[in-house]
């Protein structure tokens, strides 16, 4: 979730495109041509940068970033990446949170 309040949540730019309908799947998968022309117009112009020791300025675009990793590797190369025990954790975690309406 984004912390509007932290000090990296101000974006490198201004969205105003609406949300992105992500697609991840446990395969990666390539997007379509829809789906390629809206990603690669939000990354455009974006700085590749590390600031206090994160990728990019705002947290708002490191999960736009990886949103768009996640569709083209998949979440079985993902899980693969850290320890199991953590992963559980947090789908236990976002499984107790009450549904938002």
């Amino acid at each position: 979730m984004i912390d509007e309040n932290d000090e990296n949540s101000g974006d490198e730019f201004e969205d105003t495109q609406p949300a992105i309908d992500w697609d991840i799947q446990r395969s990666g998968r390539p997007w379509t041509k829809e789906e390629f022309d809206s990603r690669a117009n939000r990354i455009m112009g974006l700085d590749f940068e590390i600031s206090r020791g994160k990728l990019f300025w705002s947290e708002r675009t490191r999960l736009m970033v990886l949103g768009m990793l996640l569709e083209n590797v998949g979440i079985d190369a993902a899980v693969r990446l850290g320890d199991p025990a953590r992963w559980k954790e947090a789908v236990a975690e976002l499984s107790a949170e009450p549904k938002k309406p």
